[in-house]
């Protein structure tokens, strides 16, 4: 396995093989691709009720949409989901994975809490678990260029089928 770089990444979308939508060229760096906040977030609804972890709990039961219209302030020690405005499809011998990028993470703002694969084959917009780790509110803004991608080749080749495959909103 190998990270990809720059050059290698940009072979890559040029042969269709790595599609990024919308791209920006200007979004890759030496060895990932930054992607953006989306215009939707989901806010973990408030409850004294335990939220049951088991194979078959759905996020969406326990959390409301909310559109990103005016900028969201994240409390200290509350976390959102995000979903990012680029859709990423992975060709079958590349996985990925979601980093935050450090001029936010100095700030308390972390990007995702534990799945941060993307795995072969992904064609999806990813979800995002924004927390903040800070002692202050953090302003969460669409559009705002929050992580990174990184990508890794793979030894063989695999398609996710998963249940968030085709995952279009938050």
């Amino acid at each position: 396995m190998a990270v990809l770089t720059r050059d290698v990444i940009m072979q890559e979308i040029e042969s269709g093989r790595l599609l990024i939508e919308p791209f920006d060229p200007d979004c890759v760096g030496p060895a990932s691709i930054d992607l953006s906040l989306g215009d939707t977030i989901r806010i973990i609804r408030a409850s004294d009720t335990p939220i049951p972890i088991h194979d078959d709990v759905d996020y969406r039961d326990h959390t409301d949409p909310l559109s990103l219209d005016e900028p969201y302030f994240l409390k200290p020690g509350a976390m959102i989901h995000g979903i990012t405005r680029e859709k990423v499809s992975l060709p079958p011998d590349v996985c990925g994975f979601l980093e935050g990028r450090s001029r936010f993470a100095r700030l308390g703002l972390t990007i995702h809490v534990s799945s941060s694969f993307l795995q072969p084959g992904v064609s999806n917009r990813t979800v995002l678990e924004l927390s903040n780790l800070s002692g202050h509110p953090l302003e969460i803004h669409a559009g705002v260029r929050l992580c990174q991608l990184v990508l890794v080749r793979t030894e063989g080749e695999a398609i996710y089928e998963g249940r968030f495959f085709d995952q279009e909103e938050v």
